[in-house]
């Protein structure tokens, strides 16, 4: 079974970047590393070849991933009804008073660390379909919890 992999159209335009960054610029430096390093003569003992063919490997393999990943990939639409879809930027509140910003995308682009979490997240499964102003119930690991849609960009 194929597994759809949903992307915001960011997301989608960040990996054919990356693809073609790969393939244009990378994968033929690599090349000449290879050809330099089999230029010095016994391959058996060169650690610039080994090391090149290493680089090689992980290039191709990106590449690869990185083909899969858009041929199998679905661009989401944002809502047009003013409801939480992937692509969506939401402002949340919590019960104790904080407030946190987010932006909801499919699991691949997922980062914590930018605020950008997964549909499959349990604040993303809880607000996805939601409006502003709705008060969702968050299904967590320690419990549910209550958070207010205070606003969806």
């Amino acid at each position: 079974m194929k597994q759809e992999i949903i992307l915001t159209p960011e997301g989608y335009l960040e990996l054919e970047q990356e693809l073609n960054e790969l393939k244009n610029v990378v994968r033929p430096r690599v090349i000449k590393d290879l050809k330099d390093a089999r230029a010095q003569g016994d391959l058996s003992e060169n650690a610039d070849y080994d090391s090149a063919r290493d680089e090689q490997a992980q290039v191709e393999a990106r590449i690869k991933e990185l083909e899969y990943k858009l041929e199998h990939s679905k661009i989401a639409e944002k809502s047009a009804k003013g409801a939480v879809s992937i692509g969506s930027t939401v402002v949340i509140l919590y019960e104790d008073g904080e407030e946190d910003e987010y932006s909801i995308v499919g699991s691949l682009e997922a980062d914590p660390f930018e605020n950008k979490i997964s549909n499959e997240s349990p604040i993303g499964v809880a607000v996805i379909g939601h409006q502003k102003g709705e008060v969702v119930e968050v299904a967590s690991p320690n419990g549910s919890y209550k958070v207010t849609i205070k606003d969806v960009k």
